[in-house]
């Protein structure tokens, strides 16, 4: 999510299953700086633990992890289970941190036990990526035209074929819960 995505990532986070035991990692195309306070303040609407996420942590299910600016986020197997990655690797599609990075270690370790979204914001970051998780199996959505502020990042998934449904925002929380609950 980039452009629009304050504002979109908090409409979807309040109506959150609160029993949602997957975990969710999220890439917001955000400064340094900005998404500690950022992350806290998802906290406080989310019913889920919504933290920055922190180079070697383990995923934990039910929690929400925020990428922090600077930083690109991506999961790593490990012999005791799923870890965040957080590198400084040269930007991805203009951006660091990049979807597109978190989606590729999805792809690769998750395959068919995921779900891929994609929302408002500028470019074609995440795109192909996500294009790669729905060839794994994975669960695909993207963010509708009418509800987006920027059709850029949702329409290019769509265009590439990674996008299975499109969603309105309004409707966004519950389509995820739905799948959550389903997968």
């Amino acid at each position: 999510i980039s452009t629009g995505g304050p504002n979109a990532l908090r409409e979807v986070f309040k109506d959150i299953d609160p029993n949602m035991k997957q975990p969710i990692l999220v890439v917001q195309h955000m400064p340094a700086g900005f998404t500690e306070e950022f992350a806290a303040s998802l906290d406080n609407l989310c019913p889920l633990k919504v933290t920055e996420a922190k180079d070697g942590e383990q995923i934990v299910n039910s929690h929400v992890y925020i990428a922090p600016g600077g930083y690109h986020m991506v999961v790593e197997q490990r012999a005791l289970g799923r870890f965040i990655k957080l590198t400084q690797d040269q930007p991805r599609n203009g951006h660091r941190p990049s979807v597109d990075m978190l989606f590729e270690s999805v792809a690769a370790i998750y395959k068919n036990h995921a779900l891929g979204v994609i929302m408002t914001g500028m470019g074609k970051d995440g795109a192909a990526q996500l294009a790669e998780m729905r060839k794994q199996g994975a669960w695909t959505l993207g963010q509708d035209q009418a509800s987006s502020i920027v059709y850029g990042m949702p329409k290019v998934g769509f265009e590439m074929g990674g996008v299975q449904k499109q969603v309105a925002l309004k409707e966004m929380a519950g389509a995820i819960n739905q799948l959550a609950r389903e997968h």
